[in-house]
Parts: structure tokens; C-alpha cells; sequence
């Protein structure tokens, strides 16, 4: 794209800044602690956002500290039903700024199924993935979030980040299916 901006010039110092930012990262976002990326710097708050990191590249699929946060995300964000909350709000640990406490939401859930299904854990991927998908309505449309309590759709609806997830997820599930 640097090329089509008339900005190649810039590319070596554009590269050298993402070299930066990942050492950051890499340096500054892990916890040993709770033995997992974090959702801030000095902090120890799990994020499911961390969920991403092998999705994206950023560490390979089979990096011990990939593993290890997708173990602790499905561990300690999880509902009853087994989905997936962003982060926990009402630990009082992460002030988010919005009233009241959130539901699960379900692009995390399909995170959680894709993550799963890249570092070859497929098995594990499915069952989240079937359970999540149990969540859509009469027309197959999904909500953002679903209530903890009663398990009625909350949020934004229908939410284009959660079939987003979902496509993505069922996605690297058939492919990490037919390659094992």
C-alpha cells in the first residue's frame, strides 16, 4: 500500500516502529504472574482481546504464552454456559465506564473457538463453537451479548461482530479439521 500512497520512503521507519511496539508487547504485556498476556501494561487483567495474538500473526499458534493465555481466557472468562466475557467488570478490577454489568459477549466466544482451532486444539474448538452458535435466533441472527443470568440476547442486535466471529471461527474449524 506505500507504493499506491506515495509513501515507500517511509516504510523502513514505519517496520522499525512495528519492531518497536511488538518488543513492547512482548516485554510489557505478559504477567507472570497470571501467567498470561494483559489487557494494560503493569496490569493483570485478563482480556479476551489477547485471543488475537495467534490469529493475527503476532506469536505463532504452538508459542508456549499463546497457549497459556488461551487457557487462562477460557478458564477465568467464562459464564456457567462456557461463553466468553471481554473482561470481567465486575471484579472491580476494570472500570469500563458503563452502568452495570455486561453478559458474555460472543465475538469473544468465537474467538475463543478460532484460537482454539488454530493451535490445534480442535475438539475443544467445536464444543465452544456449537455451544456459542446455540445462542442465534429463529433466523440464525446473534445479539453482542448474551445475559448471564437467564441467557436472553443483550446488546446490540443483530451484531455484525458476532457473525463476523462466527464465519471466521467456523472457518478455521473445517480447515483445522481437514488438515488433522
Amino acid at each position: 500500500m506505500a507504493d499506491m500512497l506515495g509513501a515507500a520512503d517511509k516504510v523502513g521507519d514505519w517496520r522499525a516502529c512495528a519492531e518497536q511496539i511488538r518488543a513492547e508487547i512482548l516485554r510489557r504485556g505478559w504477567s507472570d504472574r497470571i501467567n498470561s498476556f494483559t489487557q494494560s501494561f503493569g496490569d493483570d487483567t485478563l482480556d479476551a482481546s489477547n485471543l488475537m495474538i495467534p490469529l493475527v500473526g503476532f506469536l505463532p499458534p504452538d508459542d508456549p504464552r499463546v497457549l497459556a493465555t488461551i487457557d487462562a481466557v477460557a478458564e477465568q472468562l467464562s459464564d456457567s454456559r462456557g461463553l466468553i466475557y471481554r473482561y470481567r467488570t465486575f471484579s472491580g478490577t476494570n472500570d469500563d465506564g458503563l452502568a452495570g454489568g455486561e453478559g458474555s459477549f460472543l465475538l469473544c466466544s468465537f474467538w475463543l473457538a478460532h484460537a482454539l482451532a488454530v493451535c490445534g486444539r480442535i475438539d475443544r474448538a467445536r464444543a465452544v463453537f456449537d455451544s456459542a452458535i446455540g445462542y442465534a435466533n429463529d433466523v440464525g441472527l446473534f445479539s453482542e451479548e448474551i445475559d448471564p443470568v437467564n441467557g436472553e440476547m443483550l446488546g446490540n442486535f443483530p451484531q455484525a461482530f458476532s457473525h463476523i466471529g462466527l464465519v471466521n471461527a467456523a472457518w478455521a474449524i473445517s480447515q483445522a479439521e481437514v488438515a488433522g
